[in-house]
């Protein structure tokens, strides 16, 4: 259907991106304004793609007119929250450089290197930029010098965003759905002080006047529908959150859309770098080792890219629709998951779609101008480009960047992330783009249980919640991951149901280097509620991935035992890379198959004893009055359905004691041996090694 989706929410300041969905593209589509607050000077763009910026707060009501009907979108725009900041940079602390060739970048700008330009005050770089509350990583770089970039976080102080959630029942011939709103971090408001606003879904025949809507209650009366209907809400503060909705059904039962999998809830993922598992690294391999999966006690595989790439990572994908040749045919790939599933193996595909390889038939048509190809890509002018115009001499040989030119001589560079030169992005203004991942996406949702999708970052919300729609109406139970760095709450609203966990990533490598104490980790933990993201999303824990080098590598064994025991211990999915049990040392090398025997028991010991408790694999966490004569070592606990355990952790060479404030049983969960421990009245004091992890005895 061209229906352009769920009502959107965002601030002044902020684009929201509205588009046809499932376009065609030979069809024409019109974009006018219906209504538009006081004020606005917002305009109707003669594009089927419209990039909305609300220049006032208040609700834009719009109008999509199609070959088969019009279809109204609301965009809902709330206050700009942002104030001016500045980053600011020594020149010292850069290379030898010209500033001529110094740029800024970050999450602000895409990580689009070369367009923002500090200016030079007294030997420092100072770029000013309206920001929101909140951490905000950002680098100066020379040219596309990425390995001396200087990183750096700037914390604008301020609220947080509040956080909502919908729950809802029959109550005779009505459903009442419920807000629980809880304010955000560092607000003045309470909870009784946020408003909610109920929107019904502008693809629903409800309106949003047969609601009845009383401060944070909302009736839906059964006699109105004839079908499902999606009610949306948004907490506002100081600040709006993110917005939840449900699906009431005429029976007066209720889904909550936006929840995750269950299954997901529970999942140990590991993920394969497909060409360096095994020797041969074909798909047949692959499945001759899923006993090994099934011995480590994992339910989930994500495998980097299978598709047809000039690379050995599979990210510069040139067809789509076939699997690399090298790794095998479709049919074995389809052998492969069948074996997953026959194991209890849930199979997750590397989703690649911000970007094409370079050597795609469609970006040769399209730097070559053919006809229905021009617009696949982001084509910039060489002046906006960021791009040294003597790099163009370098041609694709040699890696310069990739470039075409006009039948007026006008040069045009296709536009990439960071020094990706390789990788072009394509451009979701164009419907042909739309529609041709749309059938990408059709061609493996029903294949594989789920997508981890890369570079989530650099494709339009609008697109994901397309996506996010399209496949769990085919299956509820399918999966989204998003790799956005650092995470953004937004990317929860109706689109991805895990996140990765940039926060806690970054904070196991400064405890594992001795920059931080371990204390920091709980604070790591529970950052999800101060940035914004709502209760019902999922955030993947990991020490290592395929981007990042190898922990132990970088930290030492004793350090990894414990980050490894805090990513199997804490809420979240944990992730294990492939040959991090094994004592892998190269980030990408070939699986060490004649490997750490005991740092494998290790895993598998932690993976089982997750398994095995409530509390460790779902329950709340919960801290714990402790001390220790170590930095490197903490303490949490975790309770569940009347089960609570305390976890140890020490990241340091030695030995640590650890004193908890519970009476802890006899046994180790993890290595199944007596504690090593001491009563102290109603504490206990503990020697931990790596990690300790038992059940709280509260004398039942």
């Amino acid at each position: 259907m061209d229906h352009p989706g769920p009502p959107r929410f965002c601030a002044v300041g902020e684009t929201v991106e509205l588009a046809p969905r499932a376009p065609d593209t030979e069809a024409t589509y019109e974009w006018t304004v219906r209504d538009r607050p006081d004020g606005s000077d917002v305009s109707a763009p003669e594009a089927p793609v419209w990039h909305l910026e609300p220049d006032v707060p208040g609700t834009y009501r719009l109008e999509l007119r199609t070959p088969e009907d019009r279809f109204e979108q609301r965009v809902r725009a709330f206050p700009d929250p942002r104030e001016s900041v500045a980053f600011e940079r020594d020149r010292d602390a850069l290379p030898e450089h010209d500033p001529e060739e110094v740029s800024v970048l970050g999450p602000f700008n895409e990580h689009l290197a070369g367009r923002d330009r500090p200016t030079l005050e007294d030997g420092t770089y100072v770029y000013e930029v309206d920001l929101p509350p909140g951490r905000h990583r950002h680098a100066f770089i020379v040219g596309e010098d990425f390995e001396n970039a200087v990183w750096d976080e700037l914390e604008v102080p301020g609220p947080g965003r509040p956080r909502v959630r919908l729950d809802g029942e029959r109550d005779g011939d009505e459903v009442v759905v419920t807000a629980d709103a809880v304010p955000g971090t560092d607000s003045e408001s309470d909870a009784d002080d946020l408003a909610v606003e109920f929107l019904v879904d502008d693809r629903d025949p409800l309106a949003d006047d047969d609601l009845v809507v009383e401060g944070h209650e909302a009736r839906v009366p059964l006699a109105a529908l004839d079908d499902s209907v999606r009610v949306h809400a948004v907490a506002v503060g100081e600040r709006h959150g993110v917005a939840d909705r449900l699906a009431v059904a005429p029976d007066g039962s209720v889904d909550r859309v936006n929840d995750p999998p269950e299954w997901a809830r529970d999942a140990v993922v590991y993920e394969i770098f497909v060409r360096s598992f095994t020797d041969a690294g074909t798909f047949e391999a692959l499945e001759r080792r899923v006993p090994y999966l099934e011995s480590l006690g994992v339910d989930c595989v994500w495998l980097t890219p299978i598709l047809e790439s000039p690379t050995d990572h599979g990210y510069h994908t040139t067809d789509y629709f076939e699997t690399a040749a090298d790794l095998g045919t479709r049919a074995e790939f389809e052998s492969f998951v069948e074996r997953c599933h026959e194991a209890g193996v849930r199979v997750v595909f590397d989703l690649v779609i911000n970007h094409t390889g370079r050597e795609h038939a469609a970006f040769d048509m399209s730097a070559a101008l053919v006809d229905g190809y021009e617009d696949w890509y982001v084509w910039e002018p060489l002046s906006e480009s960021g791009v040294d115009p003597a790099a163009l001499a370098d041609g694709r040989e040699d890696g310069g960047p990739p470039a075409r030119t006009r039948e007026d001589g006008r040069v045009e560079v296709a536009q990439h992330y960071f020094n990706w030169r390789g990788i072009p992005n394509v451009d979701y203004d164009s419907l042909a783009v739309r529609e041709f991942f749309l059938s990408v996406i059709d061609e493996w949702a029903d294949v594989v249980d789920g997508f981890r999708c890369d570079v989530a970052w650099g494709v339009p919300h609008g697109f994901w919640k397309e996506v996010s729609d399209r496949v769990t109406s085919r299956d509820p139970e399918f999966l989204l991951l998003d790799e956005t760095i650092p995470r953004d709450p937004d990317y929860a609203e109706s689109e991805f149901d895990v996140h990765y966990d940039t926060t806690l990533y970054g904070a196991l490598r400064d405890v594992g280097n001795g920059e931080r104490p371990a204390a920091d980790l709980l604070e790591a933990a529970t950052a999800p509620e101060r940035e914004g993201f709502p209760d019902w999303s999922l955030h993947m824990r990991y020490v290592e991935n395929h981007d990042e080098s190898r922990y132990l590598d970088e930290c030492g064994a004793d350090a990894q035992r414990a980050a490894v025991a805090a990513v199997l211990t804490l809420p979240g999915v944990p992730m294990i890379y492939y040959g991090q049990e094994r004592g892998a040392t190269e980030y990408r090398g070939t699986m060490p198959w004649e490997g750490d025997a005991a740092s494998t028991a290790f895993h598998r010991r932690l993976v089982a004893a997750r398994r095995d408790s409530r509390a460790l694999s779902r329950g709340d966490l919960v801290p714990v009055a402790h001390e220790s004569d170590a930095e490197g070592a903490v303490a949490f606990a975790r309770e569940a359905d009347g089960e609570a355990v305390v976890v140890a952790l020490n990241f340091g060479a030695e030995p640590a004691r650890v004193r908890v404030d519970r009476p802890l049983a006899a046994t180790d969960l993890v290595s199944g041996d007596p504690l090593d421990a001491e009563r102290d009245g109603d504490a206990t004091v503990l020697s931990v090694a790596d990690v300790v992890v038992a059940r709280v005895d509260d004398g039942r």
